[in-house]
């Protein structure tokens, strides 16, 4: 199975791949903290976070529409914000019925769920911009450092290690349908996707529990070791204060003067 099924980093030598993984990973979460921190409304303080999000695409080699063109997929999920158009209160701009029922959309609730979309865009636009410029080892040992729990980084990088052989053992048996002329019956269609997943969940699971006593033979005592301690360098420091002062202060400026 390719690597790129899952693997979104892009190789690169750019003053963004270059940096410290645990300060992108602060440098994300502050940004997106600084979105979800911004009042509803604050279109000019919006703008501004898009354009440094602009502005990192140009600065990882990775072109201004990297982030762009992979954030649509998070707008279907915004749909979820869809009741705050008629739970909020304000001045009624349109009213819909739907059977015996009367909703009035206002435009205070106009706004907050357009707060809320912009909101959401630019937070996976950060955090793609991340996985893009970050290998996922990286990423890991990152979340270690900055102390996240032992538990919560063991069962990402084993999800993501493993995630590739179950999708391989997946293709293995679909290849082995096919040279049997299994898939190409009509009938009981149902039956034989619910027999395929629990033949893949228990060769899954002996599979998994073979691994397990491997690693556990070699000394495996439920965590990863770190190998490397990573510093922070001047150039580190000097990024974190440029980037992280911007959205701060566009978030206290919003409060302020919104």
């Amino acid at each position: 199975m390719h690597a790129n099924a899952f693997d979104r980093y892009h190789h690169g030598h750019s003053p963004l791949h270059l940096l410290d993984p645990r300060l992108k990973v602060v440098l994300t979460v502050a940004f997106i903290l600084s979105n979800v921190l911004l009042p509803d409304g604050a279109w000019a303080a919006f703008g501004l976070a898009w354009m440094l999000v602009l502005a990192a695409n140009l600065l990882s080699g990775l072109g201004m529409g990297f982030t762009l063109r992979r954030s649509f997929i998070v707008l279907p999920f915004t749909l979820a914000a869809l009741t705050v158009l008629f739970s909020v209160p304000g001045n009624v701009l349109s009213r819909l019925s739907i059977g015996t029922w009367e909703l009035s959309i206002t435009d205070a609730g106009l706004v907050r769920f357009l707060s809320i979309l912009v909101r959401s865009w630019l937070s996976i636009q950060a955090a793609i911009l991340l996985v893009g410029v970050t290998e996922f080892p990286d990423l890991i040992h990152a979340l270690a450092h900055l102390r996240v729990p032992r538990i919560l980084t063991t069962i990402i990088a084993f999800l993501y290690r493993y995630l590739f052989v179950i999708v391989e053992q997946a293709h293995r048996m679909r290849l082995a349908g096919l040279c049997r002329g299994g898939l190409k019956r009509r009938s009981g269609g149902f039956r034989a996707a619910a027999g395929a997943l629990g033949v893949l969940f228990a060769r899954s699971y002996e599979r998994a529990e073979s691994i397990h006593r491997s690693m556990v033979s070699r000394g495996f005592q439920g965590h990863f070791q770190l190998l490397s301690s990573a510093r922070f360098s001047v150039a580190d420091a000097a990024f974190v204060c440029v980037a992280g002062g911007l959205p701060l202060a566009a978030s206290l400026s919003a409060r302020i003067w919104g």
